[in-house]
């Protein structure tokens, strides 16, 4: 490999990252001040590529198998084309998105951010480059689930992020621990779910582990894995009818459901410790757990660790059978659209829509978005055969097609539900009056 690597800019000291940067000395000691002002990490500018394009990623990724991913794209890159090298800054997840919106002000931020589809892309368009005509059609064509991010999630209106990989909301379960326990089946129903945790309680094992590890996203767990569930078990219509208001936060519905949710901790289902805990993937993968709700982000975690012995499952939070799979384009590159680069920056996009790239992302343990990509990892398999050979409904993120100001408020008001600290009623109810303080064009059937 050729490329010139530079000094790791990255707000968690585990993450290597390397690139450079073309422009003059100046407008580089600026830029690269910039990036020590939001990460609070020194670098000079004598490390830098003085030749070359140099195109800078921010993400937020930490150590997760999607930061593996990106570094190992934009390393492939190089390797075909040496004059071009990255810069990858590792910005604090908790407030990614405003230190973005932070740098459009200026137009000094990077030249693509990690960016997640649905309304997450849509919300923070005025400083994105929408693709059509930038990047050429025939690798859009080659991409799947770009109407995710385009305008009304029409893919005609065109994307603002190039997605590089396909993820699941998911169940993982410890098969030993299941077998020991004496569990026979995974769990479909509330019903089942709670007589499986009796039993694997009782054989020493704490049958849900809670906790803000793997995706870090915050301080309290992401609650919209277990919530894009919630809603699917309610119809086919769930997710919509939370946006539009038509099913409303407190409705009976969602009470009752969010009643049985947050029993899961006080009939012994979980850790004590769902609000604060930080080492929930260390419990799985030491065998102390036997399930995790996570994500395709650290199938190659449990596969390495656990081998054949970890499997996927459908989080059974309904009454009834859930058909329904959380099958999405969760996250992708966009380009700002004040880039100086955006010629280099499109052509690298082209590059991610190819079988090459799709290798890439599937040696991270990722399973790729390049239409007729394939997996080698068996359970990124097993997701993606729910649907293809199960018949279950693909289903987007709750989260990414839910209005910023709602998944802001459920990110603390949801946890709270199931740590015990607010009431169902009372956090539902405040989940209902953030909704109702939407303006009215956020509240209609066109997705904005």
């Amino acid at each position: 490999m050729t490329s010139t690597t530079v000094a790791t800019v990255a707000t968690n000291p585990t993450t290597t990252t390397t690139g450079g940067r073309m422009r003059n000395k100046s407008i580089l000691v600026g830029a690269l001040a910039f990036a020590m002002a939001f990460t609070g990490i020194g670098i000079t500018a004598s490390n830098a590529n003085a030749s070359g394009t140099v195109i800078t990623i921010w993400h937020n990724l930490g150590t997760t198998q999607n930061a593996t991913a990106v570094k190992g794209l934009t390393d492939a890159y190089t390797k075909l084309h040496p004059d071009v090298t990255f810069k990858l800054v590792d910005q604090p997840a908790d407030n990614y998105f405003a230190l973005l919106q932070a740098a459009a002000i200026s137009k000094k931020g990077p030249d693509m951010a990690l960016m997640w589809t649905g309304l997450f892309a849509l919300q923070y368009k005025s400083y994105l480059q929408n693709l059509k005509g930038t990047v050429a059609a025939s690798a859009l064509a080659n991409v799947g689930s770009l109407n995710w991010s385009s305008p009304n999630f029409d893919a005609a209106n065109g994307p603002y992020v190039m997605p590089f990989d396909r993820q699941f909301y998911i169940g993982f379960y410890n098969k030993a621990a299941f077998t020991k326990a004496g569990v026979k089946a995974v769990p479909t129903t509330w019903t089942e779910l709670y007589s499986a945790c009796t039993k694997l309680k009782t054989a020493g094992y704490t049958p849900i582990v809670y906790g803000n590890g793997g995706q870090s996203l915050g301080a309290l767990y992401y609650p919209w894995y277990d919530a894009s569930y919630i809603a699917i078990g309610q119809g086919a219509t769930g997710m919509k009818d939370l946006y539009t208001g038509t099913n409303q936060w407190n409705s009976a519905a969602n009470v009752a459901a969010y009643k049985k949710y947050a029993a899961l901790k006080t009939a012994g289902c979980t850790n004590s410790d769902v609000l604060t805990k930080t080492n929930n993937l260390d419990d799985f993968l030491g065998g102390k757990a036997a399930m995790i709700i996570d994500g395709t982000w650290d199938t190659q975690k449990f596969t390495d660790k656990m081998g054949k012995n970890v499997a996927a499952f459908v989080p059974p939070f309904s009454d009834k059978p859930i058909k329904g799979v959380v099958e999405f384009a969760g996250q992708g590159l966009s380009m700002t659209n004040y880039s100086k680069n955006k010629a280099a920056v499109a052509a690298f996009m082209a590059f991610m829509a190819t079988p090459a790239a799709a290798k890439v992302v599937d040696a991270a343990g990722l399973i790729s978005d390049v239409n007729g990509s394939v997996t080698s990892n068996a359970v990124n398999q097993q997701m993606l055969d729910f649907a293809a050979k199960g018949g279950y409904t693909r289903f987007p993120m709750l989260d990414n097609v839910l209005q910023g100001d709602v998944v802001d408020a459920g990110n603390k008001i949801l946890p709270a539900i199931l740590g015990g600290t607010t009431s169902v009623t009372g956090g539902l109810k405040q989940m209902a009056q953030v909704w109702n303080n939407l303006a009215p064009a956020k509240r209609g059937k066109t997705y904005n």
